[in-house]
């Protein structure tokens, strides 16, 4: 049994780090792992001094996917994969998006099958220009999961979805970067330094318009624009009525840097 933290954990001024630890399977998910994601992003989740999270993988590889190796994948149990999904990617993905902060991906190798949608769930990708992003479900005869079939055409377009999902080809960092699947490729060297210096910016941003603005993103892929405008509306109101915004404000006209504290309005004043 692997002795290791199958994750490990730093808290940074503002933020927090987690690094996906089983580099010796190109950071593979067993259940374990899960759990102890799991158990970590409740942690964050429940910390008000959280303000961004940046998720990355030790070694050479972000995430390989699922390990094949671990008792989740047992040949012959022919409802695991839906049970595993429903028990533990689904799940993570759906915290990942719902995270009322931002969320940075910082790819330094491989990130293959879930891995590599667990990177795409993330708000902002930055990716080391030897990184690839890999479908590799129909290698093995399944279909892209873990957000997949809903994250690539949204990100790339129908036809670009269907080729790297039907093929399974390795797409390199700079093609991922010019056809928008991430927001970055950088030099390797650079890629925690950039992710680190992003993560420094957010967590002194003002945290409740960018979950704002997460929200809002995320319920205009479902809503006609007559309806998204309403939305924008009400959003904006909340927005206006956050700390932050007034904050915003007097900055700008006393021509002073803003000061953001990344509190939420008083519940009374909505």
């Amino acid at each position: 049994m692997d002795e290791q933290q199958p994750i490990l954990m730093e808290q940074r001024a503002g933020y927090r780090v987690i690094t996906l630890n089983r580099p010796h399977r190109l950071n593979a998910f067993t259940e374990p792992m899960h759990q102890a994601l799991k158990a970590a992003l409740n942690e964050i989740e429940a910390d008000g001094n959280c303000r961004a999270l940046l998720l990355t993988g030790a070694g050479r590889g972000f995430c390989a996917g699922q390990d094949l190796n671990d008792r989740l994948s047992k040949p012959g149990e022919t409802t695991v994969l839906g049970s595993t999904l429903e028990a533990y990617y689904n799940p993570l993905v759906r915290k990942l998006r719902a995270l009322p902060f931002p969320v940075v991906a910082a790819v330094n190798g491989v990130a293959a099958g879930a891995g590599a949608n667990i990177a795409l769930a993330c708000d902002m990708v930055l990716a080391a220009r030897s990184a690839t992003f890999v479908q590799a479900f129909a290698r093995i005869g399944l279909i892209p999961d873990s957000g997949g079939t809903w994250f690539l055409p949204r990100l790339v377009g129908p036809a670009r979805a269907r080729g790297l999902a039907l093929t399974g080809e390795p797409l390199p960092a700079d093609k991922a970067e010019a056809w928008g699947l991430i927001w970055k490729a950088v030099d390797d060297m650079e890629l925690m330094g950039e992710a680190h210096k992003l993560c420094v910016h957010f967590a002194s941003a003002p945290t409740v318009g960018l979950s704002l603005i997460k929200r809002v993103l995320e319920e205009s892929w479902s809503n006609d624009l007559d309806t998204q405008l309403d939305v924008e509306r009400e959003t904006q109101r909340e927005a206006s009525l956050t700390p932050d915004y007034a904050e915003g404000v007097r900055a700008f006209l006393e021509k002073r840097p803003p000061v953001f504290t990344g509190r939420r309005a008083d519940p009374a004043g909505l």
